[in-house]
């Protein structure tokens, strides 16, 4: 709760920039390709003898551009995304295939260089939905296995148009254990990579 409460100051604070003309609100959407990672996914390979591998998604959402400095070299930049999350298991005869569906709160600090963009902050996200496919049967709900809050970070790189448009690369890392029976000494992670257009309005 005290983590979820400091992402609503961190927003709130962004708010009392609301008043400036420069505040852009924006687009953001593009794919995703999500596995697990950590010491937790070695159950896999002592189960099944395999690894978890990467699973394409989409991620799509509103953005809040404020900046700090004159000429917008700074800002802050909070967002609300829903992402799609996941791995594959294939091998030995195993099919699997996981998706997570969360609803994604990153707050950025966010540097323009001539267009050139450097983004990083933390990231709070909430699962709304999890559901594992295995071979050809149909998918099975199993959202009671998971951590319903995760804590992450969010880093990227990438090119912000005068016009509005935007492409970019990030990597979202998990901080925070996925499964509810995960530990501190065996606990899986997300990693995720994000590919993503975007636009903001109230471009030159």
């Amino acid at each position: 709760m005290k983590k979820v409460i400091l992402f609503l100051v961190l927003t709130t604070t962004v708010a009392s920039f609301s008043h400036a003309q420069s505040v852009k609100l924006g687009l953001r959407t593009g794919a995703n390709l999500s596995n697990y990672v950590g010491d937790g996914t070695r159950i896999f390979k002592t189960a099944f003898n395999t690894k978890p591998t990467s699973q394409f998604g989409l991620h799509g959402g509103l953005t809040l551009n404020a900046p700090l400095t004159s000429g917008g070299f700074l800002s802050l930049q909070p967002e609300l995304l829903y992402s799609q999350r996941g791995f594959r298991l294939e091998g030995n005869g195993i099919k699997h295939s996981v998706r997570e569906h969360y609803i994604d709160l990153p707050v950025l600090a966010r540097i323009n260089a001539d267009g050139h963009i450097f983004e990083a902050g933390p990231q709070i996200g909430y699962l709304v939905a999890a559901t594992i496919k295995e071979d050809d049967n149909a998918p099975g709900n199993i959202v009671g296995s998971y951590r319903r809050t995760e804590v992450g970070y969010l880093a990227g790189v990438g090119y912000q148009f005068t016009s509005g448009p935007s492409v970019t690369i990030r990597y979202n890392g998990g901080i925070s254990a996925i499964k509810g029976y995960d530990t501190d000494d065996s606990k899986t992670r997300h990693s995720v990579f994000h590919f993503s257009l975007g636009y903001a309005f109230g471009g030159e």
